[in-house]
């Protein structure tokens, strides 16, 4: 089931009414409730794959009880050790057993050896990377006495499994979402009417800014070496907004929709894309992610603790580990060591903690250095995803070099329908722009006095909602991973 589909228009209502005038005396009801509509929720796209999370949600929930109650620290690592083997083995046979059997067999090739070998029809499992990390999160937390294992079951599964972040994320942490799953919840309406505002601007960088966008950037990425050089790099500036739209659109549908339920999930983008450096970048794009690997890799193997090469040592880790995370393809690897290298040098000076604050803030323009800081740090961010984006790396190595060929110089081979989508993303770089010091850029039109304005700005967003709207939900890029 899709957030922007027909079917979750009708699930997301039946489910709120259930939940707030049926089952809203009984914490407990409201909990099983919610817990049926994400296995549901779940089982809508392939019912089979139901028994792999809740086997999942057992094992984690089995294994944090057993630590917690260990009475040695040889008993402690061996529950931990169980945990981590068998859902990263989960999770390496389904997203990547087919990646290693092909790359082993093209190494053993290159040095004369021939071996006869299968590949898998695997089905990739949906979200099975983000509910992984979920529960890996909760048993790390209990290992390390950060928390105490629940001892409701229903409550645990509920936190893994919740249906606004189930399939994409955000990545929960249970000392965050537990304790709001555990306690009583009331209706606001100020709340879910916040909620419903960022449903809407979610669904609006989903539906218009990233369909829009995907509609012109897979024609280019399917067939470079037909467009200019200029027609390349246009069309890799609308990948950029492609995937930015696609998924912090699903993020705030997820948190939009939590809300709805009386639940504050992890705000998961902070406008990445006016950040004045990567490192600054990568505290704001897909911060849940990011705060999982710098907590759960990057510290434990030393963080920024040591000399300057272990630092070095420890970020590139980090980022090919993250690239790695996003799919079984080299192109993946290299997007994340081209990023490892981009931040290098704020690592090795220590200005990676620079920039904490909003740029710009409290003024409505940008000073002259940091407008350029945001142009290169946008333009090194685009060029990487060029790497993400493509097939393989020989896609990825020709679109590169058709991009910088002299054709770069000539009018880019548009199309009519790009001059429409460009002033569609001008009005919403300005939106994001002017909003960027709130959770998402529409919250402060609740603080607008006339009603008649915020209305209107409703009516028009829902307006470019259904005139480009795809006639069938299309699917949100990080399902895949």
């Amino acid at each position: 089931m899709l957030f922007n589909s027909i079917d979750f228009l009708v699930f997301l209502p039946v489910v709120f009414l259930l939940y707030w005038f049926v089952f809203n005396k009984n914490l407990r009801f409201q909990n099983m409730l919610l817990l049926a509509a994400s296995y549901f929720f779940y089982g809508c796209w392939d019912w089979r794959f139901v028994f792999l999370l809740a086997f999942s949600t057992f094992l984690d929930y089995f294994t944090g009880v057993r630590i917690y109650h260990a009475t040695s620290q040889k008993q402690k690592k061996f529950w931990l050790s169980l945990s981590v083997l068998l859902n990263l083995g989960f999770l390496g046979f389904f997203k990547y057993y087919n990646f290693f059997i092909d790359s082993s067999a093209q190494v053993l090739n290159s040095f004369g050896f021939n071996p006869q070998y299968a590949l898998l029809n695997i089905i990739l499992p949906l979200g099975i990377s983000f509910y992984t990390f979920h529960g890996l999160s909760y048993v790390f937390d209990i290992y390390n006495n950060k928390i105490k294992p629940t001892t409701n079951g229903i409550d645990y599964a509920l936190f893994v499994s919740f249906f606004p972040l189930l399939v994409a994320g955000p990545i929960e942490r249970a000392t965050h979402l537990l304790p709001q799953i555990k306690r009583p919840r009331t209706f606001s309406y100020t709340q879910a009417a916040d909620g419903m505002r960022q449903i809407l601007w979610g669904l609006f960088k989903k539906m218009v800014i990233a369909d829009g966008c995907a509609m012109y950037a897979n024609n280019i990425f399917n067939n470079p070496a037909a467009y200019p050089g200029s027609s390349l790099a246009l069309s890799a500036v609308f990948f950029a907004f492609q995937i930015y739209g696609d998924f912090s659109g699903y993020s705030d549908i997820a948190l939009g929709t939590a809300r709805l339920f009386g639940i504050e999930l992890l705000q998961n983008f902070r406008y990445p894309y006016f950040s004045r450096s990567i490192a600054e970048f990568w505290r704001r794009w897909h911060i849940s992610l990011s705060s999982w690997f710098k907590d759960y890799l990057y510290i434990p193997l030393g963080g920024s603790r040591g000399n300057k090469w272990s630092r070095v040592r420890n970020t590139f880790i980090i980022f090919l580990v993250s690239g790695f995370w996003h799919g079984a393809n080299f192109t993946f690897i290299a997007w994340g060591f081209l990023n490892a290298l981009y931040i290098m040098p704020s690592i090795i000076f220590k200005t990676n903690r620079r920039n904490l604050d909003v740029v710009a803030g409290g003024r409505y323009l940008p000073k002259l250095g940091e407008f350029f800081q945001i142009l290169l740090t946008f333009s090194l961010t685009v060029f990487a995803w060029i790497f993400f984006r493509a097939e393989n790396m020989t896609h990825a190595f020709q679109y590169i070099g058709r991009l910088f060929s002299s054709s770069i110089l000539h009018m880019p081979n548009a199309g009519s329908y790009s001059n429409t989508l460009i002033a569609l993303l001008v009005l919403f770089v300005l939106v994001e722009w002017f909003g960027r010091e709130a959770n998402y850029a529409i919250e402060k039109l609740a603080m607008v006095r006339f009603r008649l304005v915020r209305w209107s700005v409703y009516a028009m967003v829902v307006f470019l909602i259904g005139m480009f709207m795809q006639t069938s939900g299309t699917p949100f890029i990080y399902f895949q991973f």
